[in-house]
Protein backbone atom coordinates (compact mmCIF):
# COMPACT_ATOMS: atom_id res chain seq x y z
CA UNK A 1 0.00 0.00 0.00
CA UNK A 2 2.66 2.44 0.69
CA UNK A 3 4.45 1.78 -2.18
CA UNK A 4 1.88 2.52 -4.41
CA UNK A 5 1.55 6.25 -2.33
CA UNK A 6 5.26 6.69 -3.55
CA UNK A 7 4.56 5.66 -6.82
CA UNK A 8 1.27 7.80 -7.46
CA UNK A 9 3.23 10.74 -5.66
CA UNK A 10 6.07 10.29 -8.28
CA UNK A 11 3.34 10.22 -11.23
CA UNK A 12 1.77 13.17 -10.18
CA UNK A 13 5.21 15.27 -9.69
CA UNK A 14 6.37 14.43 -13.41
CA UNK A 15 2.97 14.74 -14.79
CA UNK A 16 3.42 18.77 -12.93
CA UNK A 17 7.14 18.82 -14.20
CA UNK A 18 6.29 17.92 -17.83
CA UNK A 19 3.09 20.43 -18.07
CA UNK A 20 5.44 23.14 -16.82
CA UNK A 21 7.53 22.37 -19.65
CA UNK A 22 4.87 22.23 -22.13
CA UNK A 23 3.51 25.70 -21.25
CA UNK A 24 6.90 27.44 -21.71
CA UNK A 25 9.04 29.14 -19.52
CA UNK A 26 8.33 32.51 -18.06
CA UNK A 27 11.40 34.99 -18.09
CA UNK A 28 11.85 37.61 -15.97
CA UNK A 29 13.62 40.03 -15.04
CA UNK A 30 13.87 43.86 -13.28
CA UNK A 31 14.83 46.86 -14.49
CA UNK A 32 15.57 50.07 -13.33
CA UNK A 33 15.43 53.29 -16.13
CA UNK A 34 16.76 56.78 -15.19
CA UNK A 35 14.73 58.63 -18.29
CA UNK A 36 11.42 59.05 -19.56
CA UNK A 37 11.42 56.41 -22.37
CA UNK A 38 8.87 55.61 -25.15
CA UNK A 39 8.23 51.91 -26.17
CA UNK A 40 5.64 51.09 -28.87
CA UNK A 41 4.28 55.01 -28.86
CA UNK A 42 3.45 54.47 -24.97
CA UNK A 43 6.17 57.18 -22.32
CA UNK A 44 7.02 54.91 -19.38
CA UNK A 45 8.59 57.14 -17.20
CA UNK A 46 11.70 56.75 -14.75
CA UNK A 47 11.32 53.87 -11.80
CA UNK A 48 11.69 49.98 -11.51
CA UNK A 49 9.72 47.89 -14.25
CA UNK A 50 9.46 44.19 -14.54
CA UNK A 51 9.77 42.76 -17.89
CA UNK A 52 8.35 39.22 -18.17
CA UNK A 53 8.56 37.07 -21.54
CA UNK A 54 7.29 33.92 -22.55
CA UNK A 55 9.21 31.66 -24.76
CA UNK A 56 12.88 31.25 -26.45
CA UNK A 57 11.64 31.86 -30.00
CA UNK A 58 12.83 35.08 -32.37
CA UNK A 59 9.84 37.27 -31.86
CA UNK A 60 8.32 37.05 -27.96
CA UNK A 61 5.83 39.62 -26.44
CA UNK A 62 7.54 41.46 -23.85
CA UNK A 63 5.55 42.98 -20.99
CA UNK A 64 7.15 45.74 -18.94
CA UNK A 65 5.25 46.32 -15.79
CA UNK A 66 4.93 48.94 -13.55
CA UNK A 67 1.28 49.54 -12.09
CA UNK A 68 -0.80 48.80 -15.62
CA UNK A 69 0.92 46.61 -18.28
CA UNK A 70 2.78 47.38 -21.41
CA UNK A 71 3.46 45.06 -24.12
CA UNK A 72 5.98 45.22 -26.56
CA UNK A 73 7.22 42.58 -29.16
CA UNK A 74 10.84 42.45 -29.07
CA UNK A 75 13.74 39.87 -31.08
CA UNK A 76 15.53 37.65 -28.53
CA UNK A 77 18.90 37.03 -29.65
CA UNK A 78 22.05 35.95 -28.66
CA UNK A 79 25.38 37.41 -28.13
CA UNK A 80 28.84 36.36 -27.62
CA UNK A 81 29.29 37.92 -24.16
CA UNK A 82 27.56 37.60 -21.17
CA UNK A 83 25.30 40.35 -19.57
CA UNK A 84 26.99 41.43 -15.99
CA UNK A 85 24.04 42.61 -15.23
CA UNK A 86 19.97 43.94 -15.54
CA UNK A 87 20.16 46.77 -18.50
CA UNK A 88 18.85 48.91 -20.90
CA UNK A 89 20.10 50.69 -23.95
CA UNK A 90 17.67 53.60 -25.63
CA UNK A 91 17.91 55.86 -28.82
CA UNK A 92 17.45 59.83 -28.92
CA UNK A 93 14.85 60.67 -31.43
CA UNK A 94 15.02 63.27 -33.46
CA UNK A 95 12.45 64.99 -31.40
CA UNK A 96 14.70 64.90 -28.28
CA UNK A 97 12.82 61.69 -26.77
CA UNK A 98 14.34 58.73 -25.88
CA UNK A 99 12.92 54.98 -27.01
CA UNK A 100 14.09 51.95 -25.38
CA UNK A 101 16.19 50.01 -28.00
CA UNK A 102 17.22 46.88 -25.82
CA UNK A 103 17.15 45.29 -22.53
CA UNK A 104 19.79 42.83 -21.21
CA UNK A 105 19.61 40.06 -19.47
CA UNK A 106 21.75 39.65 -16.65
CA UNK A 107 24.10 36.78 -16.02
CA UNK A 108 23.08 35.39 -19.68
CA UNK A 109 23.45 36.14 -23.68
CA UNK A 110 20.27 37.02 -24.12
CA UNK A 111 18.93 40.71 -25.70
CA UNK A 112 15.57 41.56 -26.24
CA UNK A 113 15.80 43.81 -29.41
CA UNK A 114 12.33 46.14 -28.85
CA UNK A 115 11.12 46.46 -32.32
CA UNK A 116 10.05 50.10 -33.18
CA UNK A 117 6.57 51.33 -33.73
CA UNK A 118 6.90 51.89 -37.30
CA UNK A 119 9.43 49.14 -38.99
CA UNK A 120 9.65 51.16 -41.77
CA UNK A 121 11.48 53.59 -39.41
CA UNK A 122 13.69 51.38 -38.75
CA UNK A 123 15.03 50.21 -42.23
CA UNK A 124 16.24 54.28 -42.39
CA UNK A 125 18.86 54.50 -40.45
CA UNK A 126 19.08 58.14 -39.54
CA UNK A 127 16.28 59.62 -40.77
CA UNK A 128 13.20 61.10 -38.93
CA UNK A 129 10.15 59.31 -39.64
Amino acid sequence: MNTSRISIALFGASVLCASAVLAGEVNKLTIKTEETLNVDGKSLSPGNYKVEWNGSGPNVQVKMMQGKDTVATANLEQQKAQNPENAYASMKEPDGTRSLTTIYVGGKREVLQVQPENPFCARIAGLAC
